[in-house]
């Protein structure tokens, strides 16, 4: 009734195949009420010794590794299975904390300290992608970096050394220097963990996960996880002008993005979100108020603040 596509080998992937579809919320007996699908499911837990995890049941539903069948045990069309198995994972999964993740890219820059501030004050976890060059720009600069690394609740990380002058397509087209910007900001500053986001880039290599949005940086990326690195990208965007703190999509707009991934588990990862900010958005009065407001509603909608080293949290 139940198999997975060729490339799943061994009886522990169609275990995993049929107990994630099986066995989440008594879908055998609500669905099939079949007496032979609860004797097989009964048979195939007698078999492994792990069981499939909430995180494994969804992502072989998302990568089409389940392949549902209709026959004379299962009138249900493939439609309809499908669906409700993904509304029972759902279910499931908002059950659960539901983790987010606040990122800064470019710093330091003018606005990192507001940035640090409110991270104290509010006491949550935010993650700061670092470009090594900005640190050298004044003394301001660097004390903002210095900011970041002594505290507890700035997760830094690696964002290249030269952010490649802002000539990224050009930055890209010799992978081994662009790789090696990236190592040259590794030796001036102690990050947290070997995390990295390349400029202008929504690539993410992690794990056995691999998703390429520009082509051109895919060798880059490439070369840093192999070096180590985890590499993520962003499910939710928010760019402010940076000289007016006016921003190009309302909070209540970006709150509900957030709120959408959040609960569609749309996002790279379900129960995680991964949101995008750059440093210099909160360098205005206006700016910060809007950081401020939009952390507190996360808060009030009981979201957990992560480090992205933890990425992503599953269960």
């Amino acid at each position: 009734m139940l198999k997975l596509k060729g490339e799943l080998l061994g009886l522990s992937a169609v275990t995993l195949a049929i107990l994630g579809f099986f066995s989440c919320n008594n879908l055998s007996s609500t669905v099939f009420g079949s007496q032979q699908v609860d004797s097989l499911v009964e048979r195939i837990e007698e078999l492994i010794v792990e069981k499939p995890t909430l995180h494994s049941k969804w992502d072989s539903l998302r990568k089409n590794k389940i392949v549902f069948q209709v026959d004379s045990l299962n009138p249900v069309d493939i439609k309809t299975q499908r669906k409700i198995l993904k509304d029972s994972l759902r279910k499931a999964y908002d059950k659960l904390p539901k983790h987010v993740y606040l990122t800064f890219d470019d710093g330091p820059l003018v606005g990192s300290r507001a940035i640090d501030s409110i991270a104290r004050a509010k006491n949550i976890k935010v993650n700061a992608f670092v470009v090594g060059r900005h640190s050298t720009m004044g003394k301001y600069r660097l004390r903002d970096l210095n900011l970041y690394i002594e505290n507890p609740l700035v997760a830094v990380y690696n964002h290249s050394y030269t952010h490649g002058y802002n000539r990224l397509q050009t930055f890209y087209t010799d992978s081994l220097k662009a790789f090696q910007d990236f190592k040259k900001n590794e030796e001036n500053i102690a990050f947290n963990s070997k995390v990295a986001r390349l400029p202008g880039r929504n690539i993410w290599i992690y794990d056995n996960e691999r998703k390429i949005d520009i082509p051109n940086a895919a060798p880059t990326a490439d070369l840093l996880f192999k070096d180590g690195y985890k590499v993520f990208g962003w499910d939710v965007e928010w760019r402010l002008n940076s000289q007016t703190g006016v921003p190009n999509t309302p909070l209540e707009t970006v709150y509900g993005r957030i709120v959408n991934f959040m609960n569609n588990k749309s996002s790279k990862e379900p129960n995680n979100v991964v949101f995008l900010m750059h440093d210099d958005m909160f360098q205005t009065s206006q700016g910060k108020k809007l950081l401020s407001n939009l952390i507190d509603k996360l808060i009030a909608k009981g979201y957990k603040f992560e480090f992205m080293e933890d990425y992503p949290i599953k269960y």
